[in-house]
Parts: structure tokens; C-alpha cells; sequence
């Protein structure tokens, strides 16, 4: 398990730890971490370290003292590093004092910044909170080379990832001794993110995501005494005549995901059958049989037909997944969801968590998740880039996809039928999405990335479509089951 941690909880840690060092050794250790970065990001970007160039941008506080030292011991390497003073009243005195006594170069923030190989981000830290100033912002925009961030880029949220101005966009973010929630929220300003331990002893995360090898090994796949049935039967209810694609993905993603059975009930069984003969589908609901989790709701409709259709799926007394149009005909009549006793899963992206809210998520996604869990009593995953998942009065789940290729029409569809897959295999709702929504992820990186064999090298990504997508849940499954490390699964991005 991968841990998120709030800065307050970081700063917790760090405090006993400062008390016992020496003053300044926990900020040297962070400054050694972040020059080894840096240094590594030279060599690989330009082939050597020595007579090299780096550009710091220094705020006030620990950051900048953290970025400074740095500085110092690069220019100890041969490295040419000048220093930006955003505020030279308050720049770190002996972080500062260390870069000049190394012949460290500082300069106006008026001036021309020179040409760097890399920038150094110290503009502000963990405390920090809101955009970048007017004078910061300016310094950023004039950046045209690669950015490596100090524990977070300055102008993202640090415990949000929210973005509500200027902002640093990071090529590299070096995180000292934890990972931040702004890590896994606001990974697109983040770039890649190298975790450098300096010895903070850490409690429980609140948000956590499942490392890939851990999917893998909970991946359900059929034993020596297994049959169809005992492998778990989910059911999806799904598609419509203006939208019969819907339960085509949904069935098929069902069916991918596990080894077990997936029953139809709805107008599209033709449609379903030509696409996956192996489906058991009715028309009818009622005959569609026993079920151990249901699907419901992808292209389904919301006329009085579906609002009935819905109805009857959720007062079954197995676990329910419920997306798209059950969704919107939730948002008139919750208590379909609070007065059940078996456990929902409620699968919205942002408008659809508006339909059911009232309002859009907030800047604080994981908050606004949270609420909803607790005033429905049902489980939640909010959709995105960072999928974030969370039950009533538990902690979260989240899910950073490194990248956005599963934003197409459909993808959805396909996510549910892995996720009901899963639950109907006997997984809790909250950890078969935090599942689901690993595989769905690299199936669509992987589909991105396109033919490793082909001309391009399997590297130069291109849109994608669910189908596509649905194509590689096969080889996500079995490289997750691999136990690839996180290190090789960015690859994969």
C-alpha cells in the first residue's frame, strides 16, 4: 500500500525528528535527495553533470532553504547554479550563506535568468497555499527548460492538488520523506515523482493507493476446485435502443475481468450475443437469474421503464454497482441507496456528482467524496485522473492513472463491468474499485502506447476509443498479476 499524507501530517513527523538532530541536518538531508536528482536529470538530459547549469527559485521559509543547499552541493559537482531571491529578507540565511561561500550566483529576479539545463523550484513548500505571486508567476513563464520541484510545484494545493491560478508545471517533483496527497491529486503539474527518504517515522495514511503487485495478487482467477459459477455471476443491466454500445462494453469488460459468468437483461441481447456468445441474456429482468453483484445503468435510459428497472435491481439483496443513467434517476430518489442493507457502489464522474449533490466536487475532491459516502451510506468513486474512492466513515482509495488516454465515450461503461466483475467475485466494493480502476488505467495506457513492435516503438502515444481500451484488459490483468514494479508501470504511461 502506497500512503498520501496531509502536511500537517507530514509536519507531525517531522517535529520529533528536527527535536533529536542537529539544527539544519534534516533540511541537509532533504537538500543531498534533491541534488542527486537533479544531478541525475542533468546527466541523463544533457550527458554530464560538471559545467552544467541550474537556475533556483527561492521563496521564504524551509523550501527555499531546502532548494539553496542544493544549489550548494551541485556547485560543489562543477555545476554552474545561480539563486532567484523572491524575497531576500526572508531567503533561508544559512542555506544562503552555504550557496555563496561555494560561489553560488545570485541574481535580480529582474534580470535574465540565463540559460539553465534545469530550474530548481523552492518557491514555497508544504505550508504553502493559493497561486503563485505576480513576481513568482512572472519568473515561470519564462521558463523554457525543465522544472525539478522541491517536495510539491508551488501554486498547487498541497493536500488538494487544486490548481486555482499560476502554477508550476514540474518535469520532477523530489518529495522528502513522504508522499503528499498533492502527489497522487495534482500529478499532471507533478511530472515524475522520486520519493527521498530522510527518516520520518509515519503513521496510517487516510489516503492510500494499492501498489500494482498488490492488485495483482487479490486479482481472483479460477483454483483447481472452481467452476463458472463459483467464480462469482455478476449481472449488468445496461444499453438501450439509442445506445445498445454500452452494454456491449459493459458485458464484455465483465467477462474479461474474471473467469466466472455474466447474465444480460435488457433490449440488446442480440447485440451482446454477436459481440460475446458466451453472456447468458433475457430481455426480461426478471429471468435473468441468480446474480451475486449487479451492474446497472450504462445506456440504460431514464424513462419511467428504467426508474422502474432500477428499482427492482436495487432492492436485491446483493451488492450493487450503479453508473450513467442510474445515476441521474438516482438524484430524484436517494433513499433507493440509503435504506438498502447490501452494499452500493456509486461510480459518477463530475457532473454526474453534481446531479446527485446539487453541486460540483469542490477543490477538495477527496472531501467532497467523503461527504457523499457518509450522507448516502453507500460506497463512491469519483472519476478522473486521480479516481478517488471512498465508504462511509473509511478511509480513501485513489487511483492516479498517469494520463488522461481513458477520457473517451465508453471507457466508463467498461470500468463498470470490471469493477461489478470483481464484487461479484466477493471483493469489497471500495477495494474492487481501487482494483478495477488500476487495470482500467493501464489498459489505457497500454493501448496509448500502441505496438511495442509496431514503428513506433510502442512510445509515441496516440488517442484511443473504449473498444480500443477494452482490447488490453487482457494484458493489464496479466502484467499486473506479473507483479511489474511502480517503476516499470510508468513506462507504461
Amino acid at each position: 500500500m502506497r500512503g498520501y499524507y496531509t502536511a500537517d501530517e507530514v509536519r507531525s513527523a517531522e517535529a520529533p525528528l528536527m527535536a533529536s538532530l542537529p539544527e539544519g541536518a534534516l533540511m541537509r538531508r532533504a537538500a543531498h535527495g534533491l541534488a542527486g536528482v537533479v544531478a541525475s536529470e542533468l546527466r541523463v538530459r544533457t550527458g554530464a553533470v560538471a559545467g552544467r547549469a541550474v537556475t533556483i527559485l527561492v521563496g521564504s521559509g524551509d523550501n527555499g532553504g531546502d532548494a539553496l543547499w542544493a544549489g550548494a552541493m551541485l556547485r560543489r559537482r562543477g555545476v554552474a547554479a545561480t539563486a532567484v531571491l523572491l524575497n531576500p529578507e526572508k531567503a533561508h540565511k544559512s542555506g544562503l550563506a552555504a550557496f555563496r561561500a561555494v560561489g553560488g550566483r545570485i541574481a535580480d529576479p529582474a534580470d535574465d535568468l540565463g540559460l539553465p539545463d534545469l530550474v530548481i523550484d523552492g518557491i514555497v513548500g508544504i505550508s504553502g497555499k493559493g497561486p503563485l505571486r505576480p513576481d513568482a508567476a512572472d519568473l515561470v513563464r519564462r521558463i523554457e527548460v525543465p522544472i525539478v520541484s522541491a517536495d510539491l510545484p508551488s501554486g498547487v494545493d498541497p493536500d488538494t492538488g487544486a490548481v486555482e491560478g499560476p502554477a508550476v508545471h514540474a518535469s520532477v517533483t523530489v518529495s522528502f520523506g513522504a508522499l503528499k496527497r498533492v502527489h497522487a491529486l495534482g500529478a499532471a503539474h507533478c511530472g515524475r515523482v522520486e520519493l527521498v527518504p530522510i527518516g520520518l517515522s509515519l503513521g496510517p495514511a487516510g489516503m492510500s493507493a494499492l501498489e500494482p503487485a498488490e492488485v495483482g495478487a487479490a486479482w481472483p482467477f479460477p483454483g483447481a476446485e472452481d467452476d463458472k459459477y463459483s467464480q462469482g455471476v455478476v449481472g449488468v443491466v445496461a444499453g438501450s435502443e439509442s445506445y445498445p454500445g454500452a452494454s456491449v462494453l459493459c458485458t464484455s469488460a465483465a467477462i474479461t475481468a474474471t473467469s466466472g459468468l455474466v447474465r444480460y437483461a435488457g433490449p440488446c441481447t442480440r447485440e451482446v450475443l454477436a459481440y460475446s456468445p458466451e453472456v447468458i441474456a433475457t430481455r426480461d429482468l426478471a429471468d435473468a437469474g441468480r446474480v451475486q453483484s449487479w451492474v446497472v445503468g450504462p445506456g440504460m435510459g431514464t424513462d419511467e421503464a428504467g426508474r422502474r428497472t432500477l428499482r427492482t435491481v436495487l432492492e436485491s439483496d446483493v451488492p450493487v454497482l450503479v453508473d450513467a443513467d442510474g445515476l441521474t434517476l438516482l438524484a430524484d430518489d436517494p433513499d433507493l441507496v440509503r435504506l438498502r442493507s447490501a452494499p452500493t457502489l456509486l461510480t459518477p464522474h463530475s457532473g454526474e456528482f453534481a446531479r446527485l449533490t446539487g453541486k460540483e466536487p469542490g477543490p477538495d475532491r477527496t472531501a467532497s467524496v467523503r461527504a457523499l459516502a457518509a450522507d448516502w451510506g453507500a460506497h463512491v468513486l469519483l472519476k478522473g485522473r486521480a479516481t478517488v474512492i471512498a465508504e462511509p466513515g473509511g478511509d480513501v482509495f485513489v487511483n492516479e492513472a498517469g494520463g488522461s488516454w481513458s477520457a473517451t465515450a465508453g471507457a466508463g461503461d467498461v470500468l463498470s463491468g470490471i469493477v461489478g466483475s470483481l464484487m461479484a467475485a466477493g471483493i469489497a466494493p471500495n477495494r474492487a474499485a481501487a482494483m478495477g480502476a488500476r487495470a482500467h488505467s493501464l489498459a489505457a495506457n497500454l493501448a496509448a502506447r500502441g505496438d511495442p513492435e509496431g514503428p513506433s516503438g510502442g512510445r509515441a502515444a496516440a488517442p484511443i476509443s473504449a473498444l480500443v481500451l477494452l482490447a488490453q484488459l487482457r494484458e493489464s490483468i496479466r502484467i499486473l498479476r506479473a507483479g511489474v514494479s511502480p517503476e516499470k508501470m510508468s513506462d507504461l504511461s
